[in-house]
C-alpha cells in the first residue's frame, strides 16, 4: 500500500489538498486526511507531498514503441522504445503503432513490445496496421484484430494527404474505418482510426469525403500531426469543432520554420472555438521525423522523444498561461475518453493508480504506475530489461 499525503491533487480538475491511498493497482481512497492508525504501518509506504502536485500519469497515444523510420535507408531505422523514456516524461500509458514501414516491420512485433512493457510495469495498448492500405494485420482483418486481441484498440497510423501514403480511395478508407468501428463494438473498445496527416493542401478532405459518403462520424477518426504546417493548422481550427485533432510534440524544435509550437497550438485551437475535449497531444516518440525537399529528396531526419509530451504540457501552463487542470486534459482525461481507456486518465477512487508528483518548478519527483513506485525522489528506480 502507498499513502500520498498533503498533495495538491489535480484529477485533472483541481480537488484541493488531499491524501491518496493506493492498494494493489488501484486508488482506493481520496480524502482530506486519511487515518492509517488501524493499519500496520510497516505495510504502507508513505510519501509526504507537501509543496507538490499530484497529477494523473500521462497517456502518450502515438509512440513507435517497436521502432520506426527507414525513409533514408536501412541505417535510418529507429530503435525500440525503452522504459526509461516513458518514465522521464511522466508517462504511464502508451499506445504503440507502426508507421511508414509496414513492409519490413510487423504488427506482431508491436504486439510483443506491448506485452513486454506490461511485464515491466506500465500500461500499453496498440493500433493494428500502418501507413499502407490495404494495411497489415495479425488475424487478416483490422476488425478481427480489434475485436479479438485484447491489446489492440484501433487501426493506424493510416497515412493520408502525404507522398508516403498509398492514397486509398474514399471507398477503401470507408471500408477500413467501418471494419475498425465494428471491431471496436464487438470488443468493447474505441475502434478508432489514427490518421497520419501529411503536407498536402486541403489535408482533411479525404476524411470529410469518407464521412459525407458513409454513416461514419468525424469522431471515428483521430488525425495527428495537425500542427505540422500553418495551413493544416488553420484547417484544424475548423475541423476540430466537429472532430478530434491531435498535436505532435516532438518535431517542433527540429522544424520550427514550418511547425506551430505544440503549446501554442493548443491555446490557439481553444481560442478559435475548438472544444478542449476535442484536443490531444502525443509525442510521436521513437518515430523518425523526416524533412523532404520539393523533389521528394530526404534532407533531414530526426527522432521523436517521449519527454516532449510533458515539456509541452508544462509550456501550455507557463508560456500560454492556461490553468494546469486544463492543460492536463489534453494528455490525460481527453485521451482516456477518446480511446475508451476507462481506468486511465484521472485520479479517482477505483481508477488505476497512475500518478505523477511534480514540484513547484514542474519537475517530476515521483512516478507511480499501476500502484508501483517507478520514480522516487527524482531518480528512476526501474529501467527496461536491457537498459544500463
Amino acid at each position: 500500500m502507498i499513502l500520498i499525503q498533503h498533495a495538491d491533487v489535480y484529477q485533472p480538475d483541481y480537488l484541493g489538498k488531499k491524501d491518496i491511498l493506493i492498494a494493489g493497482k488501484q486508488i482506493i481512497l481520496i480524502q482530506d486526511k486519511i487515518d492509517i492508525s488501524s493499519l500496520k504501518n510497516d505495510t504502507i509506504k508513505i510519501i509526504n507531498c507537501s509543496g507538490k502536485k499530484a497529477i494523473p500519469g500521462l497517456i502518450d497515444a502515438h509512440v513507435h514503441i517497436a521502432g520506426a523510420g527507414g525513409e533514408g535507408g536501412p541505417s535510418t531505422r529507429t530503435p525500440e522504445m525503452q522504459l526509461s523514456q516513458m518514465l522521464e516524461g511522466g508517462i504511464t500509458t502508451v499506445i504503440g503503432c507502426l508507421g511508414t514501414d509496414g513492409m519490413t516491420r510487423s504488427v506482431e512485433s508491436v504486439l510483443m513490445k506491448v506485452k513486454s512493457l506490461r511485464a515491466e510495469g506500465v500500461s500499453a495498448w496498440m493500433y493494428t496496421g500502418s501507413y499502407q492500405v490495404p494495411t497489415p494485420t495479425i488475424l487478416g482483418d483490422v476488425g478481427k484484430d480489434i475485436a479479438m486481441i485484447e491489446e489492440v484498440i484501433g487501426v493506424g497510423e493510416i497515412a493520408l494527404s502525404d507522398h508516403r501514403s498509398s492514397c486509398p480511395t474514399t471507398d477503401e478508407l470507408i471500408r477500413l474505418v467501418e471494419h475498425a468501428r465494428v471491431g471496436g463494438m464487438l470488443g468493447g473498445k474505441a475502434g478508432i482510426a489514427n490518421i497520419h496527416m501529411g503536407d498536402a493542401k486541403d489535408p482533411f478532405r479525404p476524411i470529410c469525403d469518407a464521412v459525407e459518403k458513409s454513416e461514419l462520424k468525424y469522431k471515428q477518426f483521430l488525425p495527428t500531426h495537425c500542427n505540422r504546417n500553418d495551413y493544416i493548422f488553420e484547417d484544424a481550427k475548423t475541423y476540430g469543432k466537429t472532430g478530434y485533432v491531435d498535436i505532435t510534440t516532438s518535431s517542433y524544435p527540429f522544424f520550427a520554420q514550418y511547425e506551430v509550437k505544440p503549446s501554442t497550438a493548443v491555446n490557439e485551437l481553444v481560442n478559435a472555438g475548438v472544444p478542449l475535449e476535442h484536443i490531444t497531444m502525443t509525442s510521436d516518440g521513437c518515430g523518425s521525423l523526416p524533412n523532404f525537399d520539393e523533389n521528394g529528396n530526404l534532407t533531414q531526419l530526426e527522432m521523436g522523444q517521449l519527454k516532449t509530451l510533458f515539456i509541452e504540457m508544462i509550456d501550455i501552463v507557463t508560456n500560454e498561461k492556461m490553468l494546469l487542470e486544463k492543460a492536463l486534459k489534453v494528455v490525460t482525461s481527453n485521451v482516456a475518453d477518446i480511446l475508451k481507456l476507462k481506468s486511465k486518465g484521472r485520479i479517482e477512487e477505483g481508477k488505476d493508480a497512475d500518478l505523477v508528483l511534480i514540484d513547484n518548478e514542474y519537475k517530476i519527483s515521483h512516478v507511480v504506475a499501476n500502484g508501483q513506485i517507478l520514480v522516487s525522489d527524482y531518480q528512476i528506480l526501474k529501467k527496461g530489461t536491457y537498459e544500463k
